[in-house]
This record gives structure tokens, sequence and C-alpha cells, in this order.
């Protein structure tokens, strides 16, 4: 689609230093800019591209002062980067307003489908599923029997819904992710045998899944993501692992089976969590962090593993590094008393 300065300026409550009628029809970075691009200032180690970029339109903040000629149209706006962050949700609404369903796809007759739907090509929605209005469901998505997708929800594509889960209004799931497969539970006085898996998994609004990751339905009851919770990719939450709301999980966490995180929490990439432990509301986690024991102050940061308090671990991190020098210290305090 293409657009005017004059258009976005409009959109941004921005104020225009330019030509009005430049047509731009893509966004691009300042330092890769082309003619008919949109690109954005804010950060004042990148200004000497402005003045030679080929973007045609640049958001810059209100109270920029150029001390050179500038090619391009000028936007100019409270905050550039926030601006820009606005325009890319909208280029973004616009790119993905797919509707439509394809004949290709399989739908169930007993199956109840919104109104502004997307199915693409290979989708596969199972028997009594509830599919609400302007959910898209990208080729080759699977959705098993009595499974509930509520407004707005966007699944991309390859991702795979067992039956009986539940996903709420404006979530995103990102291709490649899986929905509700077996807990990981065998009985050990009984030749290994499996143990049924009959829970479900609940997600509830607003939570964004990124690609490739597991979410084991529960043994009984539901593992549950609240409100508002954002995944990484390649992440695995076993069965019945509830996560507090709002909480963010970076790349290749793992959360053993039965264990609660609090609300407001931030887990760093590689961090794992060991089974029925709980996790206090606004708990950081850091990067490769190994949680062995449940945490009950709240607000508290942790390292290691085990993790402990992040403070403590700094200091001793300090005795870690210089262990081979002390153990030679020690070895002729030892060698020392020895011969004396």
């Amino acid at each position: 689609m293409e657009f005017t300065a004059q258009q976005v300026s409009e959109l941004l409550n921005g104020e225009l230093d330019g030509n009005p009628d430049v047509k731009i029809s893509k966004l691009s970075k300042i330092e890769e800019g082309v003619v008919g691009s949109i690109s954005f200032l804010s950060n004042p180690l990148y200004t000497p591209y402005l003045y030679k970029t080929n973007a045609s339109v640049v958001i810059v903040n209100k109270d920029f002062i150029p001390n050179a000629p500038i090619q391009a149209t000028l936007i100019r706006v409270k905050s550039a980067e926030n601006a820009f962050a606005q325009l890319l949700e909208k280029y973004n609404q616009i790119k993905l307003n797919k509707v439509g369903i394809s004949k290709l796809s399989s739908i169930s007759s007993s199956a109840k489908i919104g109104d502004t739907v997307y199915v693409g090509e290979f989708v596969v929605i199972g028997e009594n599923v509830i599919i609400g209005n302007n959910v898209k469901l990208y080729p080759h998505t699977y959705i098993g029997d009595n499974c509930k997708i509520d407004d707005n929800t966007i699944l991309f594509s390859g991702v795979k819904v067992y039956s009986d889960n539940e996903i709420g209004k404006n979530c995103i799931i990102h291709s490649g992710t899986v929905l509700g497969s077996d807990g990981f539970r065998f009985s050990l006085q009984n030749e290994s045998k499996k143990i049924p898996q009959i829970g479900n998994v609940i997600i509830e609004d607003d939570v964004e899944i990124g690609a490739n990751c597991a979410i084991d339905r529960a043994t009984l009851g539901s593992t549950i993501l609240r409100k508002g919770v954002k995944l990484d990719n390649l992440i695995h939450i076993a069965h019945n692992v509830e996560i507090g709301s709002y909480s963010f999980l970076a790349a290749n966490c793992i959360i053993a089976g039965s264990t609660k995180i609090g609300e407001n929490c931030m887990l760093s990439g590689q961090v794992g969590v060991v089974g029925h432990l709980t996790i206090a509301d606004h708990t950081i986690l850091a990067a490769q962090a190994g949680v062995s024991k449940s945490i009950s102050k709240k607000g508290g940061a942790y390292l290691g593993s085990p993790a402990f308090d992040i403070a403590k671990y700094r200091k001793a991190y300090v005795h870690f590094r210089n262990l081979d020098s002390i153990v030679e210290r020690l070895k002729k305090l030892e060698d020392k008393n020895k011969k004396d």
C-alpha cells in the first residue's frame, strides 16, 4: 500500500517539515533508507545517517535541530521511537489483515466459526470447535476437537492445538508451537507404564507464544498461562504449570511439572525450574539460573545453579575467579608449615 507523508503525519499527530505529497510504501532503517521508504531517528548516534539517507520520510523528535541540509521530509513528533512503533503496529495490522476460508481447509460440520475469520490452506478444524470473530489460522494449522479460540487471536502456520484446549482473546502463537501435548509422566512401579494425561491447556487473553514452544496438557485440571504472559521461542512448559499474569520468559526456559510462577516475573534465557515449586511475584531469574527450591520473597533477583541471591552470587564469583591462586597460596602455606 502507498501513503503520503501528510497521511502518515496525521496518523501520528505529527508536524510536517517538507513535501507533504511525497509517497511511501515501505519501512526501513535510517542507514538503509531507499526512495519510497519511511524511517526514524531516535538514537543521536545515528544522526549522521539523516543527512545522507535516501529514505523519503524520516520521523524525528520535535526538538531535533539539523545542522546541515536534509533531503528527506521530516515528521516531528513527541517521541520518534514511540511513533515508529505505532507505525510498525499499523503496518503489521494491514499486512496480516487476511480474511476468508480456503477451499483446501478441512472444517468439521459441528465446528462454529465466527465472522471475518481467515482459515488458510490445509488447516484442519475438529469437532465441536468454537472459533471467535477475526481469528486468523494460517496454513497447516491443526485445531483438535472441543477447542475454543476467542476473538482476534492469530495462529501462524504449523501451530498444533490438541483437543480440549482453550485460547483467549488477542493472542499470538507463532509457527511450530504445540499446545496440549502429553505431560511427561510414567509409572516407575509398573514397568514405566504411561500415565494418561486427561487435563488441558488454558491460554488467557493477550498472551504471545514464540515459535517451536511446547505447552503440555495437565495430568488433571489445567496447565495455565495467565493474562498477558509472553513466551520467547523454544520454551517448554510442563504439565500442570501455572504462569502468572504479565510474566516474561526468554528463549530455552524449561519449567518442570506443577510449578507455579508468580505475576510479573522475568525469566532470562536458559532458566530451568524443577517441579512442584512456587516462585513469588516480581521475581527475576538471570540467564542459566537453575532453581531447585521455592522462592517466597517477592521482588528478588537470582543467579547461578543452584540459584541464589544475585548480589551474593556476584560477591562469590570474585572468589570463583581467584580460586586457582587461592589454592596455590594455601598449598604454599601448608608446605611452609610442614617444614616448620
